[in-house]
């Protein structure tokens, strides 16, 4: 049956069971916890998208985190990555608070839908072919919800990687071969009716605490991001 609406949507993503590796290792990792989060009940099952469902911009990361998104059920929240990410959408306005905790903490977006290619944790935050081919359909199905989408930044060089991709597999859109990835690399559709790719590193420890993705590289991309937007 096609997906109609949002509720449809999200019931099919929390249920799937496609990924055997991906699912032994969500609820492996909700069973044995971290012990700073003993107290949590660990959501451990697959991570629907969140914001503004009339958004016009939507951001795509990688996956939940194993302690982050997996233990709290909504995406970009409760590890730094997240912290990095809603302090700086809030800079730019595009959230009306800087942090992010858990489900029902406040957290609200404006204009920003945010999702990701795949909706499990991986181990070793490395999924493998098969399972990005099982989840990137979901993506492309809450493309079709939000109608009013006129660009996307891809955090990190396999979200990048893969809405190309989808673009020229669902949308006929194909850039040709010599594209590469990069921090603040944007793709123009050569028409106003499709949509824009901005890539960005993804705001991960790795990267943040090592220096390759500074506060002002960041905030430049959705200062990038805001100016696009008609």
């Amino acid at each position: 049956m096609e997906t109609t609406s949002w509720h449809q949507l999200n019931e099919k993503i929390i249920n799937c069971r496609l990924c055997p590796r991906l699912v032994e290792w969500r609820e492996l990792v909700a069973r044995e916890k971290r012990k700073m989060f003993n107290d949590w009940v660990y959501w451990g099952k697959p991570v629907p998208g969140f914001g503004d469902i009339n958004a016009r911009l939507v951001v795509l990361g990688l996956a939940p985190g194993a302690h982050g998104s997996n233990r709290t059920g909504r995406m970009f929240t409760g590890d730094a990555s997240g912290n990095f990410l809603y302090a700086a959408l809030h800079r730019r306005c595009f959230a009306n608070q800087p942090f992010s905790v858990c489900l029902g903490d406040e957290l609200e977006l404006k204009d920003v839908f945010i999702t990701s290619v795949c909706r499990c944790a991986p181990p070793g935050n490395q999924p493998s072919t098969t399972e990005v081919k099982n989840c990137l359909p979901y993506f492309f199905d809450e493309l079709k919800l939000i109608s009013r989408f006129q660009g996307i930044v891809a955090l990190g060089q396999l979200a990048f990687v893969q809405v190309l991709r989808l673009f020229k597999d669902h949308f006929g859109l194909d850039w040709g071969q010599n594209i590469k990835f990069s921090h603040g690399n944007l793709i123009f559709p050569g028409n106003a009716t499709n949509p824009w790719i901005l890539g960005s590193y993804h705001p991960s420890r790795q990267n943040t605490q090592t220096g390759r993705l500074t506060q002002a590289m960041f905030d430049e991309i959705w200062l990038k991001a805001k100016n696009l937007l008609s």
